[in-house]
């Protein structure tokens, strides 16, 4: 299951009516049985939040989400805080998987040079391809500041494909905490 769905079940108190759900009656939201439970779609604030409950869940319930202590604990919270967030209508904040623009930019720069370095092309070449033509000194290379942000950008790019991080990053449903 991914890190952002949430396994919840129905609550057995009453809540206020702004925290229930009527899972039958999602506005735009789903509903699916499949063989390890139920799977709910449920649109609030602009997003849609993913649900799993291991039994149907009676209608206009309050839920009850589970936070197993894991590697994905952070994930979860967020997600979990992002759903209360949207039903208290308040704004979300940013996705529990979005990354901060620059480390974003840094690592789709580092998965770039390093395809470049793969293919046997230069630091040179590969800066080039990065930076432009226009951002490379004609003298000067081996003491240029885009050579050593080059190299440093195989050498993340190189890490980040040891730890099988690529296909990760190409599905936009990982994170990486190292920069």
């Amino acid at each position: 299951m991914l890190s952002t769905v949430l396994a919840v079940r129905a609550a057995t108190y009453i809540a206020p009516k702004s925290y229930q759900f009527d899972f039958e009656n999602l506005p735009g939201g789903e509903l699916r049985r499949a063989p390890d439970g139920w799977h709910a779609i449920v649109p609030l604030g602009g997003t849609s939040h993913r649900l799993w409950l291991c039994e149907h869940p009676a209608s206009a319930s309050a839920v009850i989400v589970y936070l197993p202590l894991d590697v994905n604990f952070e994930l979860r919270l967020g997600a979990a805080r992002r759903l209360c967030l949207a039903l208290e209508r308040r704004p979300l904040g940013m996705p529990p998987l979005a990354l901060p623009a620059l480390k974003q930019r840094r690592l789709i720069l580092a998965l770039r040079a390093v395809d470049g370095w793969q293919q046997g092309n230069s630091y040179r070449q590969i800066a080039q391809g990065l930076f432009g033509s226009h951002s490379i000194a004609e003298r000067g290379w081996k003491t240029d500041d885009l050579r050593s942000r080059t190299i440093r950008l195989v050498k993340l790019g190189r890490r980040l494909m040891r730890l099988r991080c690529r296909a990760w990053f190409d599905k936009d449903i990982g994170r990486n905490d190292s920069s």
